[in-house]
């Protein structure tokens, strides 16, 4: 009896703690990563039958005629952009345009040498056909970049050839855990071309076992002739429940809304995994928005970059306690 019950003991012990754990932060009320929007209806629409296809996000609202342009590349085999959702919804009701190059057509085709071309044609196109009448037309002199894994290399490679693949200059970048994984397709020996006028983040996790640091930092090494950017590392918090993990795809977040039907290994593990916390709210759309609004109108810029105690801020566990803070890496840091 005494052989059994200590164990019982110890193990309700170990477990009932869990149930006391706090909350992690839910949305900012004001600020970038705010749920401060100007419009709640969304314009999706789907011109993605083909490998070099895209979905397209526009708000509908009357404030809005003309609107910055965010290019939203996935990562490898995201192809439904529920995947990201929450994200999307964020910045297209924040006022944005949202395009969604597909660049791929299922997880065997085509190969990954096509992928910088399809992005960068259906960017292309889509920018051609917001110009056209009833879509809310598109400021060219407000581009900006998001991509995540795959979508990251595709976006680096992109911003380093700009000019070659006759595309307008963006003024920012966030590319979230970049990488490659197995393939080799879109990377380059170095991004020292990439503008110098670009305002660029890169953020990856420390418990990343897809891609890893290897790009991000590679990125943020060689782009010697960019000068504002940022190399940012989310750390493991377990204070509270559930848990920031810092893994590969923090950066889902899921809206069934923008659910496109389609299913795959991808597709199943973001309906699994996908998760709308403190990663979201206060590290990649808060950096975004900040990103944005300094750039656009000089406001924000001490959130968006510069190694700064607000730019660093994680939010707080609902016992008060803050979140461990993001850490901007600098290139003598080589743990």
């Amino acid at each position: 009896m005494i052989f059994w019950f200590i164990p019982f003991c110890l193990f309700q012990l170990a477990i009932l703690p869990l149930d006391n754990l706090p909350e992690g932060p839910g949305q900012a009320a004001e600020g970038p990563g705010s749920g401060d929007y100007i419009t709640e209806e969304i314009w999706f629409q789907d011109y993605a039958d083909k490998s070099d296809g895209f979905w397209l996000f526009e708000p509908m609202s009357e404030q809005v005629d003309t609107a910055s342009v965010i290019v939203f590349n996935h990562g490898y085999g995201a192809i439904n952009p529920m995947v990201y959702g929450g994200w999307i919804r964020h910045l297209v009701q924040q006022g944005h345009i949202v395009i969604y190059p597909r660049y791929q057509r299922n997880l065997f085709s085509p190969s990954t040498r096509k992928f910088v071309d399809n992005a960068t044609y259906a960017i292309k196109e889509a920018l051609e056909l917001l110009k056209t009448e009833g879509h809310v037309y598109p400021d060219e002199d407000a581009l900006f970049f998001i991509g995540h894994s795959y979508g990251g290399a595709i976006s680096a490679n992109i911003l380093n050839r700009l000019d070659e693949l006759g595309l307008p200059k963006p003024k920012g970048a966030l590319l979230c855990a970049p990488g490659t994984g197995p393939f080799k397709g879109g990377l380059l020996d170095s991004y020292e071309n990439l503008p110098e006028s670009l305002k660029l983040l890169i953020v990856v996790s420390i418990n990343d076992y897809v891609v890893g640091e290897k790009l991000g930092r590679k990125v943020y090494e060689t782009a010697i002739n960019t000068p504002e950017r940022n190399l940012i590392r989310i750390i493991p918090d377990s204070t509270g429940n559930p848990a920031l993990t810092s893994e590969h795809n923090e950066c889902y977040s899921l809206d069934m809304t923008f659910d496109t039907g389609l299913r795959n290994v991808n597709a199943e593990r973001a309906l699994r995994i996908a998760k709308t916390d403190a990663a979201d709210y206060y590290c990649f759309w808060k950096l975004m928005d900040a990103l944005m609004d300094c750039t656009l109108n000089g406001a924000n810029c001490e959130v968006a970059i510069g190694d700064t105690p607000e730019q660093q801020y994680m939010g707080a566990w609902s016992n008060g306690t803050p979140l461990k803070t993001l850490e901007i890496w600098k290139a003598e840091n080589k743990n």
